[in-house]
């Protein structure tokens, strides 16, 4: 499977004015499968305390909160409220497909036909999510710490080293660009060895992974990894295990369990479901 959640619901436009009937409407944070009612707790977006509970369709349904028809910034708080709903459906047992930040529908009807329109798809990657969870994984690196292991180790660099430090000739600055690229090379490869190193070691825990794009310089791995439920522990272990393997070289930052948004690609054509 892809790894793209496409926007199955677009965003509102405007607000209709304060205190009219249209005013109201319904924000959509997963599709789990559920086919009697459930609720959730009053967790929803917005702030105001809005209950979180289910609108159904044959064996399936969506997870929604009722919410003033507005936009929804991608604020910290807005996201972070959007997250902890889906957190507290997985530990209700439950196996979130996420929707995308900011759906909304006008109704419950509109989200009813949606399911409806949609109950293939949907219903496929339900069974291949089912019990599935997902876990991220950002590696750090102490990269001068790794530059001098390399310069200490590195019998090629070393001796290039020397050979500068000695020297007072002109084609110094030529040694220093071919010692520039050396320990570039050096340190890329050893990179590509650590996180070589860290996808083994968590492979046979995993049914499957992704890897993103590193943010910044210090960044070598940003990763996601697709985990069954009941492995969820086992993964968590390694994942310590490894970090510890690289204690003062590597620092880890493991986050989840989330929904499967790595792992799931949902391309949906909203007609008259959706708000526009």
């Amino acid at each position: 499977m892809e790894s793209s959640v496409s926007d199955p619901g677009a965003p509102v436009s405007t607000a209709p004015a304060a205190g009219s009937e249209a005013e109201s409407g319904i924000y959509v944070y997963s599709i789990i499968e559920c086919a009697q009612p459930h609720t959730f707790g009053s967790l929803g977006i917005g702030g105001r305390g809005d209950a979180v509970y289910t609108v159904h369709y044959k064996d399936m349904a969506a997870v929604v909160s009722r919410t003033p028809l507005v936009v929804y910034d991608p604020t910290r708080e807005n996201v972070l409220a959007h997250a902890h709903v889906n957190e507290v459906i997985i530990e209700a047992g439950f196996t979130p497909v996420p929707m995308s930040f900011g759906t909304m529908f006008k109704t419950e009807k509109d989200i009813v036909e949606f399911l409806e329109d949609t109950y293939d798809a949907l219903r496929d990657v339900l069974i291949k999510m089912k019990d599935k969870l997902e876990f991220g994984l950002r590696v750090n690196w102490a990269r001068e710490e790794v530059l001098a292991e390399i310069e200490r180790d590195d019998e090629g660099i070393r001796r290039l080293k020397e050979e500068i430090s000695k020297s007072q000739q002109a084609s110094t600055y030529f040694a220093r660009m071919q010692l520039g690229r050396m320990v570039e090379q050096a340190l890329a490869d050893k990179s590509d060895a650590y996180v070589r190193d860290i996808y083994e070691y968590l492979r046979e825990a995993a049914i499957a992974s992704r890897s993103n794009k590193p943010i910044g310089d210090k960044m070598i791995m940003n990763a996601a990894f697709l985990v069954e439920r009941e492995r969820a522990d086992t993964f968590d272990r390694k994942v310590q295990e490894i970090a510890q393997r690289y204690d003062g070289k590597l620092t880890f930052r493991y986050t989840g369990p989330w929904p499967p948004h790595n792992f799931v690609t949902i391309r949906l054509q909203l007609e008259r479901s959706a708000v526009v």
